[in-house]
């Protein structure tokens, strides 16, 4: 009888147990909540978790208006990207002015 070895997991989430981080899945929802636990699945517990709601005229966009949803486990197969909310600030698209400017050129 053979064991195989244990396969690690593809994120290191160990170092943000207990804080913040924010959650994209795959069709496009985003969520922020403080990580509780995980598995080398990526199935993702959140507490506190919060759902931005998109735009019903444009999916693409995320609005300010935030749903409460508290504790939520997340699925590690829809999960797309996870980023920490600390070290992390927002800036300003440095490519919107170029496309703008391109589309007056024209």
């Amino acid at each position: 009888m053979s064991t195989a070895p244990k396969k690690e997991s593809i994120l290191d989430l160990q170092k943000f147990l207990g804080k913040g981080i924010s959650v994209k899945f795959t069709g496009g929802r985003e969520v922020q909540g403080i990580l509780k636990g995980y598995d080398p699945l990526v199935n993702i517990t959140l507490d506190q978790c919060e759902e931005y709601i998109r735009d019903p005229q444009d999916p693409l966009n995320v609005t300010n208006e935030k749903r409460y949803l508290g504790l939520v486990v997340c699925r590690g197969s829809s999960v797309m990207m996870v980023c920490p909310m600390e070290g992390c600030e927002e800036i300003d698209n440095p490519y919107l002015d170029q496309v703008e400017g391109a589309t007056e050129e024209s």
